[in-house]
């Protein structure tokens, strides 16, 4: 499908730095903060396929998931790139949907 790209690498400027991502996680019991950095967030177009890409410092319990869902919802238009910031700290229904795992893949750990 057709995605604004440009709108997505916006929107995920939003995610960069310290927030709390208790609407991006999926164990609604989570006990342990909430509160993550997010280094960077990339974006790219590889023929047919969109790569998204994450640094950070520890990602929640479907996390990345839910991040790229909100991606998503922000490329087809139907969420603006200028209603992110109202999520940090929101709850988990405010936040876009569950994307598959499929094509999800683990590069590095650092310690």
């Amino acid at each position: 499908e057709k995605l604004d790209v440009k709108a997505m690498e916006k929107a995920a400027e939003y995610f960069c730095g310290e927030h709390d991502f208790s609407a991006f996680c999926g164990n609604a019991k989570m006990k342990k903060s909430t509160v993550r950095f997010i280094r960077s967030i990339t974006v790219q177009r590889h023929g047919e396929e969109l790569w998204l890409e994450f640094t950070g410092n520890g990602f929640l319990h479907n996390m990345v998931r839910i991040l790229v869902g909100t991606l998503i919802e922000v490329g087809r238009g139907e969420r603006k790139v200028e209603s992110i910031p109202a999520l940090f700290g929101a709850k988990r229904e405010e936040a876009g949907y569950l994307a598959p795992g499929k094509g999800l893949c683990l590069m590095e750990v650092r310690y």
